[in-house]
C-alpha cells in the first residue's frame, strides 16, 4: 500500500503500522520535502500520535535547518493532542495520546520558539496557533500583540486564536467588519465559541443574504448555535434544501445541536462536540493555512 494514499482514507481505516511508517518518514532527513510535509500532517491524527511521534514533531520544530513550512506543520499537528490533554487531564493516562511529560515539554518548546524573534514568522504564527489549544496566561498578551501588530498575517492568526483565548469580544466584533474574508471567517467562529451576542446581526446577514464564501457561510451556521440556539431552527431551516450538500448537512447538524443544548442544559451538545472533534482530529484540522 502506498502510504501517501492515507490522505484519502478515513484514519480509522489506516492499516496497522501506519504510525511507525509516518515516524520513519519524519525522521528521514533524506526524504523529500513533500513526503515529510504529508507525514507531518497525518502524524497529528489521534489514531497514530503518541509520545514517539510527538517527539519527532518537536524535533522538526526545533531544527532551524528545516523549512518553515515543515516546522509550521509540525506545530499544527501537535495542537489537537495538546487540546485533548488539557481538557481531559491525566487521571487516566491510557485515554490521552501523549504523556504528561510530553505535554509539558511541548508547551515549553512552543513558548520558547514563540518568544524567539529569530524564528521565521510563519513558524512563530503556527506555534501560537498550536499552543493556544492548551491556553496559558501568556497567550492573552501574545494574541493582543499579534492583533495590534499591523501585519495582516499576524492579525489573522490572532483572530483564529480568539476561539481559544477568552476576553476578546471587542476585537472579534471589529474583525467581523474586516475586508479580509479569512479574518471575517475566523471572527465568526470566535463569536460562536464565546456566544458574542453583539455578533448576531452579522450572522443573520450572512445567512439570509447569502455569500459566495462557503467557508464563511459554514462558520455562520455553526456560530448560530453558540450565540442564540433558540433561534437556530428558524434561521437555518431555509438551508435544509440547499443544493450544496455540505451546507444542508451543516444546517441540520447545527439545529440538532441547538435542540440538544436547549433540551439538556448543554450536556448532550458537549457530547456531540466531542464526537465531532474525534472525527476532525487530524494534524491539520482547525488551523489556518
Amino acid at each position: 500500500m502506498d502510504w501517501k494514499s492515507l490522505r484519502d482514507i478515513p484514519p480509522w481505516d489506516w492499516p496497522e503500522g501506519t504510525g511507525g511508517q509516518l515516524l520513519r518518514v519524519l525522521q528521514d532527513a533524506a526524504a523529500g520535502e513533500e513526503d515529510r510535509l504529508l507525514a507531518a500532517e497525518l502524524a497529528g491524527d489521534f489514531t497514530v500520535i503518541d509520545d514517539g511521534i510527538a517527539a519527532a514533531l518537536l524535533a522538526l520544530l526545533r531544527r532551524p535547518s528545516e523549512s518553515a513550512a515543515l516546522r509550521g506543520q509540525a506545530a499544527i499537528s501537535l495542537g489537537p493532542a495538546l487540546e485533548y490533554a488539557e481538557t481531559e487531564g491525566f487521571e487516566d493516562p491510557e485515554e490521552v495520546p501523549i504523556s504528561e511529560r510530553t505535554f509539558r515539554v511541548a508547551q515549553e518548546t512552543l513558548l520558547g520558539l514563540y518568544r524567539d524573534a529569530g524564528v521565521p514568522k510563519e513558524v512563530r504564527r503556527r506555534v501560537l496557533e498550536a499552543s493556544v489549544r492548551a491556553p496559558r496566561e501568556w497567550h492573552a498578551d501574545a494574541v493582543r500583540a499579534a492583533y495590534m501588530s499591523g501585519d495582516p498575517e499576524w492579525e489573522l492568526t490572532a483572530v483564529f486564536c480568539m476561539r481559544f483565548v477568552p476576553g476578546f469580544d471587542r476585537q472579534i466584533l471589529e474583525a467581523l467588519r474586516s475586508d479580509d474574508s479569512l479574518i471575517r471567517c475566523e471572527a465568526v467562529h470566535a463569536s460562536g465559541t464565546w456566544g458574542v451576542e453583539a455578533a448576531w446581526p452579522h450572522l443573520v446577514r450572512v445567512l439570509r443574504e447569502g455569500t459566495p464564501d462557503k467557508a464563511l457561510l459554514l462558520a455562520a451556521v455553526e456560530a448560530v448555535v453558540g450565540v442564540r440556539p433558540e433561534e437556530a431552527e428558524q434561521l437555518l431551516a431555509p438551508l435544509f434544501d440547499s443544493p450544496d450538500e455540505d451546507v444542508a448537512e451543516a444546517a441540520h447538524e447545527a439545529v440538532a445541536m441547538a435542540e440538544a443544548l436547549l433540551g439538556s442544559g448543554g450536556e448532550e451538545l458537549e457530547d456531540e462536540d466531542d464526537e465531532d472533534e474525534d472525527d476532525d482530529e487530524g494534524g491539520g484540522g482547525g488551523f489556518l493555512h
